[in-house]
């Protein structure tokens, strides 16, 4: 399964059983889903011990995020077992950690080598609790951004922090591969996404300006990246890949922004339009992307292009995985919720007792995992701590 990652803010212990709560929580608009469709119970992850937690991903039955500890003295990642409902203190690799990503038994995220200074991307292994340093390129710090197999990428400064550099970590040999840029060892380039044997990102190009940049491909088999070009324009971004195709952001002949498509195998390259401008996200045949207000869906099949939610506020999708999205809808307060992209469905999900929630990503059973507020501690505010919540599907007959 290909995760591709994404940043994120840390937003009681308690947990609520499954089935308890409300549909929706309080001052959550509504959007009854048809008969036939799924309604969801929200179920509360509780904390390390602090006062605060979110989820940043799913993956079959493990939750993974970040929470404050005990006293709030420290923010650590977790791994949370949904079937035995129990959170695993991850640890750090000297002050603070945040998991941002789980596959199977690995889970990735970075952490502080100490307070204020730089961060490290880890490894995590559930089944032996090893957390391993999957060190640098030479650099002070490292980012991941992407897990798929074996393979974990992201960004490493070089020596002297002066450059930075796509790499790709081996998780069977636990080796780091310096992806290089198409401007050679002195240009900078990030990973964005991996699936399977492709790594795609952007790379700063020789003899342009600085800042300007060209989406890639990169083989880890043959070893060698490929300038994935532009529409006309001067520069592109790679932003995620699901088998062959790759999206992203491009200039256009006449200085224009639009999303596109790219497909790997055929050369083939479309414009997806400026309703793809921004957050670009594929899996399969479909896009999702936005204009900075409204998300929408395309289908490189049919070309056919959706509205994603209600048309109102701002809609940021976090997540697609196969015909079902997860995003976040502010019409003005902030709203998580899941869509189907091939029957048009959209369901608000509840909070804890507050107001507001935040949704990151969907398993393939269709538990979602974010973020929830409990009940307001005072008459000034809406909201309480944030947890880690998930959201479960039960169907409405």
């Amino acid at each position: 399964m290909r995760i591709r990652l994404r940043a994120w803010t840390l937003v009681g212990a308690g947990l609520l059983a499954v089935g308890a709560g409300p549909a929706y929580g309080a001052g959550t608009p509504s959007a009854e889903p048809a008969a036939g469709s799924a309604q969801y119970t929200v179920q509360d992850l509780g904390t390390l011990g602090g006062t605060r937690s979110e989820a940043t991903a799913i993956d079959g039955r493990t939750v993974v995020g970040s929470s404050l500890t005990s006293g709030d003295a420290a923010e650590h990642a977790f791994a949370y077992d949904l079937r035995r409902h129990t959170m695993t203190d991850i640890g750090t690799l000297g002050d603070s950690s945040r998991a941002t990503g789980v596959e199977g038994d690995h889970v990735v995220g970075e952490s502080d080598l100490s307070a204020g200074g730089p961060a490290h991307g880890f490894v995590y292994d559930l089944r032996t609790r090893r957390l391993v340093d999957i060190g640098t390129l030479g650099g002070s710090s490292t980012d991941i951004t992407g897990l798929d197999g074996d393979t974990v990428v992201g960004t490493s400064s070089l020596a002297g922090d002066a450059v930075t550099h796509a790499f790709a970590y081996s998780l069977r040999t636990r080796t780091m591969t310096d992806l290089g840029s198409l401007a050679g060892p002195s240009g900078d380039s990030t990973a964005a996404a991996v699936s399977g044997s492709t790594v795609v990102g952007n790379s700063s190009l020789p003899d342009t300006p600085a800042g300007t940049t060209h989406g890639f491909a990169y083989d880890l088999r043959t070893r060698t990246m490929t300038d994935l070009g532009t529409l006309g324009g001067s520069a592109s971004t790679a932003n995620d890949i699901s088998g062959s195709t790759v999206v992203g952001q491009s200039r256009t002949a006449g200085n224009g922004l639009t999303g596109y498509a790219y497909d790997l195998r055929t050369g083939i390259r479309t414009d997806l339009g400026f309703h793809f401008l921004i957050a670009q996200l594929i899996s399969g045949s479909t896009v999702v992307g936005g204009d900075s207000l409204l998300s929408s869906s395309y289908d490189l099949v049919t070309h056919a292009i959706a509205t994603i939610g209600p048309g109102r506020g701002v809609t940021e999708v976090k997540q697609i995985r196969g015909h079902v999205v997860v995003g976040d809808n502010f019409a003005p307060n902030s709203f998580a919720f899941v869509a189907r992209v091939d029957n048009g469905d959209f369901t608000y999900l509840a909070s804890l007792g507050g107001r507001n929630s935040a949704a990151t990503q969907v398993n393939r059973n269709g538990i979602v995992a974010g973020s929830a507020a409990l009940p307001p501690v005072g008459p000034v505010s809406v909201n309480g701590p944030f947890h880690a919540t998930v959201w479960i599907p039960h169907t409405v007959s």
